[in-house]
C-alpha cells in the first residue's frame, strides 16, 4: 500500500475531483444518474451547508501513482449519539475502483479522523446523518436510483466486507408496477377503516410552505423517534431539505391527516427528478450556453415516475388507518389519475408491520440497501 496515498481535500481543485471521481466509476454503468454539480458542490461546502451548525466532516480522496482512485467522508455527529447513547462516527460519499487495498487505505484514514473525535465505531454509508442519504446497495443494481437515493456497483460490499465491516441493518424499497391494482386493494381496506374514521385528510398547502414544513418536520420527528438511526432535523436541515424539494412539490402527491384541525400524520410523495438528470451529465451549461438547463426543463415535465419519500403518524393515532388512507389517497390522487408509477422507499427490514402491508396492496420489494459498522482500536 506503500503506493497509495490518502490526502484531504482542502483546494478547490481537490474538491472539484472529489466531485467528478464518480464519473469515472461509473461511465460503464447504465442504471447510474449523474449527480448534478452544482448540487454537489453545495452539498460539501462547510460554510453553508447546516449540517456543520453541529456537526463535522471531513474529505479524503485516494491516489495511486499520482491518479485519483478513491474517496470517502468521515463525519460526526454529536446529535446522533446523544440521541443513542452510542458512539459511532459514519463514513459516507464512498467511490472506490475495485481494489481492497485503496479501500482499506480509505477506511483507515476515515477511522483515524473519527477516533479524533472520540468515537470508537464506524459506521456507513451515510451521508452525514441518516437525515440525508444513506445507504449500500447491495440487491437490484439494473434498476437506476430514485431521487435521494444510492446506487453503486455490485463489488463495492465486498470490498468493505473485506475491510472488516459486518452488517448493521438492511433497507428495503418496493415497486408499485400496477398502481391501480394497489389502489383497488386499499379501497377495499378504506371502505372497513372509514366508518370509525376519526380524521380528515387534505391535500399539503403549498401556498403555505413554511407552515406546512413546521408540521412536517414535528410529526416526522415524533414519529420516528423509536426507529433505528433516527436523529431529529435541526430547523436549518428542515429548512435546507425542504428548499431542495421545493421546486418538485405537487398538492396531489401531498396528503396531511388532521384530528379536530390538528395536524397529527403526513405523507409525500415526488417526482422522481433522476428521470431528467440522467440527461445531461451533472451539468446545467456547456460552453456557457444553458443545454443541459433545457434538457432538464424538457425532461422534468415528461417525468411520470415517482418516490415516496416519506410518511409519519403521531404515535397516539397510529391505530386509526391514517397511514392506509393517507397512502390510498396518494395512490388515487398522485399516481392512477396523473399516470405515474413509483417506487416506495425505503423502510427498515425490522418493520415487519409496514412491509407486509405495503407486500399486501401489490408492491414488490427491488432494492435493498445495507449499512454497515466495525470497531475501531484505540
Amino acid at each position: 500500500m506503500s503506493d497509495i496515498e490518502i490526502s484531504e481535500v482542502i483546494s478547490r481543485r481537490d474538491r472539484a475531483a472529489f466531485i467528478r471521481f464518480p464519473w469515472k466509476i461509473y461511465a460503464r454503468d447504465p442504471a447510474w444518474v449523474p449527480p448534478l454539480i452544482m448540487e454537489r458542490k453545495a452539498f460539501i461546502d462547510r460554510k453553508h451547508h447546516p449540517f456543520y451548525k453541529h456537526g463535522d466532516a471531513a474529505l479524503f480522496l485516494a491516489r495511486k501513482n499520482g491518479e485519483v482512485v478513491g474517496r470517502i467522508m468521515a463525519s460526526d455527529d454529536p446529535r446522533y449519539n446523544a440521541q443513542h447513547q452510542s458512539n459511532v462516527g459514519c463514513f459516507g460519499l464512498f467511490d472506490c475502483v475495485n481494489d481492497t487495498d485503496v479501500a482499506a487505505a480509505l477506511f483507515e484514514r476515515a477511522g483515524s479522523w473519527v477516533r479524533g473525535k472520540g468515537r470508537n465505531e464506524l459506521m456507513g454509508p451515510i451521508d452525514y446523518s441518516t437525515n440525508y442519504t444513506c445507504g449500500l446497495l447491495v440487491e437490484g443494481f439494473e434498476h437506476p436510483p430514485t431521487l435521494l437515493t444510492t446506487h453503486n456497483p455490485p463489488y463495492y460490499a465486498g470490498l468493505i466486507e473485506n475491510c472488516g465491516f459486518g452488517k448493521v441493518i438492511d433497507f428495503f424499497a418496493w415497486w408499485f408496477s400496477e398502481p391501480t391494482a394497489a389502489t383497488a386493494r386499499l379501497r377495499k381496506l378504506a371502505a372497513r377503516l372509514e366508518p370509525r374514521a376519526r380524521f380528515t385528510i387534505r391535500r399539503g398547502n403549498l401556498s403555505d410552505v413554511e407552515a406546512e414544513a413546521a408540521n412536517f418536520v414535528s410529526i416526522y420527528n415524533e414519529a420516528w423517534k423509536d426507529n433505528w438511526g433516527f436523529v431529529p432535523f435541526t430547523k436549518p436541515e428542515f429548512n435546507y431539505m425542504a428548499a431542495e424539494m421545493k421546486p418538485l412539490l405537487r398538492d396531489d402527491f401531498t396528503a396531511v391527516a388532521e384530528i379536530d384541525g390538528k395536524a397529527v400524520g403526513f405523507a409525500l410523495a415526488l417526482p422522481d427528478i433522476n428521470v431528467a438528470l440522467k440527461k445531461i451529465s451533472g451539468r446545467l451549461t456547456a460552453c456557457g450556453i444553458p443545454i443541459g438547463l433545457a434538457k432538464l426543463l424538457y425532461y422534468k415535465s415528461r417525468i411520470r415516475k415517482a418516490r415516496y419519500i416519506a410518511m409519519g403518524v403521531r404515535p397516539e393515532f397510529r391505530r386509526f388507518g391514517i397511514a392506509e388512507m393517507m397512502v390510498l389517497r396518494l395512490m388515487e390522487a398522485g399516481m392512477v389519475k396523473s399516470g405515474f408509477q413509483a417506487e416506495l422507499s425505503m423502510t427498515l427490514e425490522n418493520n415487519v408491520m409496514i412491509n407486509r402491508f405495503i407486500e399486501a396492496i401489490g408492491a414488490q420489494r427491488y432494492k435493498t440497501y445495507r449499512i454497515f459498522n466495525r470497531p475501531l482500536a484505540p
